[in-house]
């Protein structure tokens, strides 16, 4: 089969994205399938950093588009990005040959749309992988309004391409519900969870994990956000706890990715001179699992009115080195449903800073058997989200619809 994967992102790009589609298609040519990927030269986190036009990897066919960029300092710039990146890719899928199948995912906002009208005029299956809702994303956000005619557009473009799609992969139940609700029939979507990164991932013990030592963590209780840093997931409550956590030198934050929100965190550090914040850059996936297990307690943030418009990815690889974690965000949530069929974790809202703090004192205490007990817990949680179990059902949908 000759399958295109559009994305916005793809390999070596950090991004969740840009990681999930390029282990997809690395599955897809072990199947015998011939895959070209089709994505931006530019980096998602520096994006005066063009990646080459053509590329060959692991003999998946990368073609990259237009690398120049407004910035993304300010929303016009990221409106204009996102405007002339859509139109490079809808001028690039036309110029591509035909496919035998088309998945695309959903940034820029618009290709989904784009790929969907090709593949139609192709006579080709599209299969839509939604990785977050726009418009309802940035109706969320307060970005557009939500009768305005820009996002009146963009809900009549969303539609027609869940319409159109003839399957549509949605990322959790939450997501799903709400494709529904805009008149999708479910039996069309399928629920299948990013999948945890297997291969990189497993747990290391403090004693033996040289990022600890590097960072001089040794001795210190770990809190740690690990992950994009997006306007969608307010920081605010994780701030105010490590604030009020200052003075108590055996407690560390250690914020690390990049994101919107990065600058954040190091101007309230600034502001409040708080030692207890450390900040890094994202870790090579290959290190990951020294820095995702340097954690004593990891967090995982969602705005409060994203439950099924964004997915908390982060998860599987908290629940794969088997840490406990925080959830700070909406009660209706996938993280609270695994927090209800056993996962080692905690839920707080927006704004309960003491309870959050309570939580971290708790963890700080914990016996080593109780440690123990919440890894057991959570490793066997993530074997439901395995790269094995999950990848192959994703080839599954591609392969099924196209047989």
């Amino acid at each position: 089969m000759k399958i295109l994967l559009v994305n916005q992102v793809f390999y070596p790009d950090a991004a969740a994205t840009a990681q999930y589609l390029s282990d997809l298609a690395i599955e897809l040519r072990k199947s015998g399938h011939e895959v070209t990927a089709l994505a931006s030269r530019r980096q998602y986190f520096s994006p005066y950093l063009p990646y080459a036009a053509h590329e060959n990897y692991q003999s998946i066919q990368i073609i990259r588009v237009w690398p120049f960029t407004f910035g993304r300092n300010t929303k016009i710039s990221r409106i204009l990005d996102a405007l002339f990146l859509n139109l490079a890719f809808f001028v690039k899928l036309l110029q591509l040959q035909k496919f035998d199948c088309v998945v695309a995912l959903t940034s820029p906002p618009l290709v989904a749309w784009a790929a969907c009208w090709v593949s139609k005029w192709r006579k080709s299956r599209f299969i839509y992988w939604v990785m977050d809702m726009n418009p309802d994303e940035a109706i969320a956000m307060g970005w557009l309004k939500k009768n305005s005619l820009t996002s009146q557009i963009l809900e009549t473009a969303s539609r027609w391409t869940f319409k159109n799609s003839e399957r549509i992969i949605a990322l959790d139940k939450s997501m799903q519900s709400r494709i529904v609700a805009k008149g999708i029939d479910a039996a069309k979507i399928a629920v299948i969870p990013p999948w945890s990164h297997d291969e990189d991932l497993r747990p290391v013990t403090h004693e033996q994990n040289p990022f600890r030592k590097q960072y001089h963590l040794e001795n210190k209780t770990v809190v740690m956000y690990s992950g994009n840093h997006s306007i969608c997931h307010p920081l605010d409550t994780i701030l105010e706890a490590a604030r009020m956590l200052k003075e108590d030198g055996r407690i560390a934050f250690l914020f690390i990715g990049g994101g919107a929100r990065f600058k954040d965190v190091s101007e309230f550090k600034t502001k409040y001179g708080l030692t207890n914040i450390v900040q890094l850059a994202y870790q090579p996936r290959s290190e990951m699992k020294f820095s995702l297990s340097a954690a004593d307690v990891h967090l995982v943030v969602m705005g409060e009115a994203m439950s099924g418009i964004v997915h908390p990815c982060k998860i599987y690889g908290i629940l794969t080195v088997g840490r406990p974690f925080v959830y700070v965000g909406p009660a209706h949530s996938h993280v609270v449903d695994l927090i209800h069929e056993g996962a080692a974790g905690y839920a707080v809202q927006h704004g309960e800073v003491q309870k959050l703090t309570a939580i971290i004192r708790q963890n700080q205490k914990a016996s080593q058997v109780e440690t123990e007990a919440m890894r057991v817990k959570n490793q066997t949680i993530a074997g439901r989200f395995s790269a094995k179990v999950l990848m192959q059902k994703m080839v599954g949908e591609i392969t099924g619809v196209l047989e």
